[in-house]
Formats: C-alpha cells, structure tokens, sequence
C-alpha cells in the first residue's frame, strides 16, 4: 500500500470524475482527498489516494477512463491535512514573517524550489514546471515543481497569496475617474438597480450591430429579468461608465459552474468603441475576478467581432473555436493581465 497524489486533466462533461474515481476503486484505491483546478485547456483533478497498484498502472487506467495527461507522483501521510487549514495556518506565518514569502510559498504548492528574481519579465505560465509570482515592480518569486505542472488555479492562489505579505491598500472607492487616450473623461461605478432607466436609454443608442455582438441578437432592448441578474452581486459584477449623464458602456462579470472559471462581456455604445474604454473596463473586471479568487475569465463571441477580438489578445488572451464555427471563445488567465 502507498499514497499517491494524482493529477489528470478531464473534459468539461457531466460523468467524467465518476469514471476516473471508478477506475481508481477498480485498482483497489482509496481516495483521500480530491481538488478541482481550473487550467488551459480543461479541468484539472487532483486526488491523493492510497492504493496498491504501482503508478504506471494508475496512470494506464485513468487514460482508459478518459483522463489525459496523467501524472502520478508519490504521496505522504503530510499531504492528507485539510487543504483550507493549512493554507490558513501558512498565510498566518507569512504575515508574521514576510520575509520567507518564498519559502512559504513553495509550501503552499509544494514546490521544489522557490527564490527571489529581479528584472525579470513576468509571464503567466512560459514552462509549466515553473511559475513566477510578481510581488512589485521588477521583483517576483520565481518557483519549480519537476513532478506536477502548475495550473491556472495554483498561479491565481499563489497571486493572492503573496498579496498577504505586501502593505495595506486603500480600500477602492465605489467609483472611479478615468481619462481616456483623447482626453475625455469617465467616470466607472458598479451596476446597481438606479441605473435601469441610463442602461435602456443605453440600448436605445446602440446599433443593432452592438447589440448583436453583445447578446448573439439583435435585441432593441434589456429584458428586465436580465437586467436584475446583471445587478445581482450574488451572480456577478458588473460596471457601468458614464459621461454627461449618460450610461456610455457596461461591462459585466458573471460568475458560472465551473471552478475557478467566470465570463466577461461588454456593451460599449457606438461612439465610444476605438477609444480604450472598453480595454480599461475589461482590465477592471479581470483584477476584480482576482479578488473574488477566479483562476482564469472567459468570453464567448461572435466570429465577426473583429474588434473584440482584438481587444482580449491584447490583454494576454487565446482565441479558439466552439462546436459553432461562428462564434469563438476566448480564455484569459487572471494572472497574465494582472501581472502586467
């Protein structure tokens, strides 16, 4: 008998976990623990079991169960604690002792190795073995794991992580001025129930092509149902930017199923699309998704969307095709944006 801790990626398709828990027990295992990442391309299990069979045969059975990418690496009794308090117990030392930010991080992800870098470009996941958590300008730690390779959600755990060992912030105010490329000032608020009226007036103004581009159809207006739901902290976040007394832009943050995963989508009027806006808002919402501890955020669009297209690769993102050849999605690790 001995632990191993075990790592596949899975489709996103109901019955996947149920089959490779299934093959696990069909080797007589036992499992101890479980986690759910979010990565590239799929989702990401994890398992610590106590089972038998010898790593090969793991790995051989949890391919035919439909795993991919599967990894198996031995395990100790250590790693069995609960994964929440020993994330609480490392954050308490950390912020006691900031100055072993590296050494506790390496804990946290169980790395090999974990040390300072200076200048050093930044980048979100260059080499999966290695991952690199900005702390300030021109100053990271860098870390590597030759066993597993880091996903999505560990680099977001990792960002926030450090964040404990940097000084207070202010709290952010509940809105905020921003000067566009032109010159031209807005200012950016959360969406709240006030704004009904500003947000169809906004819908008004648009064209029916926005309007497409935003909700797959052209439609003359926002159904109060979803306008409710946009509203609905429980659900998302969302932000409205105003201009003379006008709703000019709405972008939204909408939280979903999967772990570690939210959707992002914009609604910009006419006349103020080229401008940035939509780059400053976008940006916005991702540091938010950090804050609320999201791994990575999403958006579906149209094929044709050629400027929204353009702005996510501009922030870091990768494009790639649904099951409809006209629409695309896009997939935007929080890390990539927030570090530069």
């Amino acid at each position: 008998m001995g632990f191993l801790r075990i790592r596949t990626t899975v489709d996103e398709r109901p019955g996947r976990l149920a089959s490779l828990a299934s093959a696990l027990a069909a080797k007589g295992g036992n499992i101890l623990g479980l986690s759910v990442q979010s990565d590239a391309d799929g989702t990401v299990d994890e398992f610590v079991a106590d089972i038998p069979a010898n790593p090969e045969t793991v790995r051989e059975a949890l391919e035919a169960a439909g795993g991919r990418r599967v990894q198996v690496v031995p395990a100790t009794a250590h790693e069995l604690t609960d994964e929440p308090t020993r994330a609480l117990l490392l954050a308490s030392r950390l912020r006691a002792m900031p100055w072993r930010l590296p050494e506790l991080l390496a804990e946290l992800l169980r790395a090999d190795d974990a040390r300072w870098v200076y200048g050093e470009a930044v980048s979100d996941l260059p080499d999966p073995t290695r991952l690199v958590v900005p702390v300030a300008p021109r100053r990271a730690v860098r870390l590597r794991r030759a066993g597993l390779p880091f996903t999505l959600t560990e680099a977001a755990r990792a960002a926030s992580f450090a964040r404990l060992a940097q000084p207070a912030t202010e709290q952010a105010a509940a809105e905020r001025g921003v000067k566009l490329a032109d010159g031209v000032e807005v200012t950016v608020r959360p969406l709240t129930s006030i704004y009904r009226e500003a947000v169809r007036d906004l819908h008004d103004r648009c064209s029916p092509e926005s309007r497409r581009f935003r909700y797959f159809t052209s439609m003359p207006a926002l159904p109060p149902r979803m306008f409710d739901r946009l509203c609905d902290r429980s659900r998302g976040y969302s932000l409205v930017a105003g201009h003379d007394g006008q709703v000019v832009a709405m972008a939204s943050l909408m939280f979903t199923p999967d772990p570690g995963i939210a959707e992002m989508a914009f609604l910009v009027e006419d006349r103020w699309q080229g401008r940035g806006l939509g780059a400053t808002m976008a940006r916005m919402l991702v540091r938010a998704a950090r804050d609320l501890g999201y791994a990575e955020v999403r958006t579906t669009m149209l094929a044709d969307n050629a400027r929204m297209r353009r702005l996510l690769v501009s922030l870091g993102a990768t494009l790639g095709y649904t099951e409809d050849p006209g629409v695309v999605e896009s997939r935007l690790p929080v890390g990539a944006l927030v570090s530069a």
